[in-house]
């Protein structure tokens, strides 16, 4: 009789024993293992007859991984589960954060865009108004009459700046940053664009 232990598999239903044909090639390395027994040979439960959970399981004669139902429970299923959910949730985070990262880049090309060309004018406006001889001879109101350009040109930069201009081109910066903040708590972290980087877990002494 060909007795074997059974590995179940989150999310599967029960559909009865599906067997691998037996061979001489081993198990992949570090794909599975099974969960106790694992010379060739040791007593391990017998397959449970009819319906249960569907699982991988190593054969104790061929030694190859093998699809069956078993009524047995698994000890590890709990945490296995729980760490198919937590990678899940990982990917999914990520993915969410990427493309709201991403979405921020068009709008801000354009404020960047905006905030070049008001600087340039200002600063072309500002140097006029240096150079012309008249500045220094009337008063500093006149002097901003008779350079309506650069007038234009500080007003709108500074309402720019009140406005958050300042912020609103380096958003995805500052969204990654403060994603970095909270990720150093869980030992990870981002890059730029939302991709996540996991650190290598500290040593305790």
């Amino acid at each position: 009789t060909l007795s074997e232990l059974c590995l179940p598999l989150p999310g599967e239903s029960a559909l009865g024993a599906a067997r691998v044909p037996a061979g001489p090639a081993s198990p992949p390395s570090g794909s599975y293992r099974p969960l106790s027994g694992s010379s060739r040979g040791a007593s391990r439960p017998p397959l449970a007859s009819g319906a249960g959970r569907r699982g991988l399981c190593w054969s104790g004669n061929s030694r190859l991984p093998v699809v069956a139902g078993s009524g047995l429970a698994s000890p590890g299923l709990a945490l296995t589960t729980a760490l198919l959910t937590a990678i899940k949730d990982l990917k999914a985070f990520e993915r969410r954060l990427t493309e709201y990262i991403a979405c921020l880049q068009p709008a801000t090309g354009r404020w960047r865009m905006i905030l070049i060309v008001v600087s340039v004018c200002t600063a072309t406006g500002a140097w006029n108004w240096l150079i012309d001889p008249e500045t220094q001879k009337v008063s500093f109101f006149t002097s901003l009459w008779n350079h309506p350009f650069f007038t234009i040109s500080c007003i709108t930069l500074i309402g720019l700046f009140f406005a958050g201009i300042h912020k609103r081109v380096v958003a995805p910066s500052i969204i990654a940053a403060r994603c970095r903040t909270v990720l150093a708590e869980y030992n990870m972290s981002c890059d730029d664009t939302g991709k996540l980087i996991l650190k290598p877990r500290p040593h305790v002494q």
